[in-house]
């Protein structure tokens, strides 16, 4: 997979920007960064999107910044000439398409039905937008299609927002997620810097759905550990016997000898382990490579190298 996409993939979200005043693009960058997303699509909605590409590329060139609703090659000149790394179009036009390859550019173009997606295929493309998202089937539609393109990796946007982002975020054929609600116009007009890198931090929290899914309890001996399951019976967590632990009810695993972590270990569940392993490194952790299992080349389980209160931290690939 191309580089840039691949960048993308990793911060798995997307603010998708209609901006009217190119003087507000580097501020809008910033908060963007503050709020851990590296990236943004600038629509050609406005005439001010290509000096705004400019000026980000210029400000922030660790920025990954694209142009979005590029529906002609005039557009798409004009995009890379600002400095986007990626071109977004709503539909599959076959000379836009075609300019982008000729060049190298990485380019997602719009599709919501299989016709399109093979016209895609004839020319190498297996990274595409779904658009718009919702009102094309939403992750039923993403599903059905995952049958007969399981190579095929999306971009949905349209219609989505923090209630439903997650839905999108565990599907296995969701390269990335769009959305324009953390950077509204009424937020970028007034500058209101704060409140959208606080939008961007609930979105990235969203985007990976970490959910607790049980505790482990390091103990020294077997005899031990039936000891503490057994107290945990007076509460009514039933003892499920295994060969290294015992289970007390669906989330606490007491270790029949010291585990990982000083204390023990928890688990939580996210939606693409890859994906959080590359938001939670920004902040210093990192997957242990001898934990991992995986399924079908995609992990499904993996421990951090730092521990939280003396508790190590394990991930699980949501079901």
């Amino acid at each position: 997979m191309n580089s840039t996409l691949a960048r993308l993939g990793e911060i798995g979200l997307v603010p998708v920007i209609k901006i009217d005043d190119a003087s507000k693009a580097t501020g809008l960058a910033a908060a963007l960064l503050d709020g851990g997303l590296p990236c943004a699509e600038i629509t050609f909605r406005s005439d001010a999107a290509a000096d705004a590409i400019r000026a980000i590329a210029k400000a922030y060139p660790e920025m990954l910044v694209g142009a979005g609703t590029v529906i002609n090659t005039e557009l798409a000149q004009k995009a890379v000439d600002s400095g986007a790394k990626f071109i977004v179009a709503p539909g599959f036009n076959p000379s836009v398409v075609d300019w982008c390859l000729a060049r190298k550019i990485p380019i997602l173009p719009g599709v919501n039905n299989p016709s399109d997606i093979e016209l895609c295929l004839e020319r190498g493309l297996e990274v595409l937008k779904f658009f718009p998202a919702e009102a094309s089937g939403g992750v039923a539609m993403l599903d059905a299609l995952a049958g007969p393109f399981g190579q095929v990796s999306f971009m949905p946007t349209g219609g989505i927002d923090q209630r439903n982002l997650a839905d999108y975020a565990r599907r296995s054929n969701v390269l990335a997620v769009g959305g324009s609600w953390m950077v509204k116009a009424e937020l970028i007009k007034n500058e209101d810097w704060p409140a959208i890198t606080a939008l961007c931090r609930e979105a990235l929290v969203a985007l990976h759905g970490f959910s607790f899914a049980h505790m482990g309890i390091n103990q020294d001996s077997e005899a031990e550990a039936g000891a503490t399951a057994s107290l945990f019976a007076l509460l009514g967590l039933a003892s499920k016997p295994g060969n290294s632990s015992i289970f007390s009810g669906p989330s606490i695993e007491v270790m029949k000898s010291p585990f990982r972590g000083a204390k023990g270990h928890i688990g939580f569940t996210c939606c693409n382990i890859e994906r959080a392993l590359s938001y939670l490194g920004q902040y210093g952790f990192h997957g242990v490579e001898e934990t991992a299992k995986r399924e079908k080349g995609r992990l499904s389980v993996i421990y951090l190298d730092k521990e939280i209160g003396g508790f190590a931290i394990h991930l699980l690939k949501a079901k």
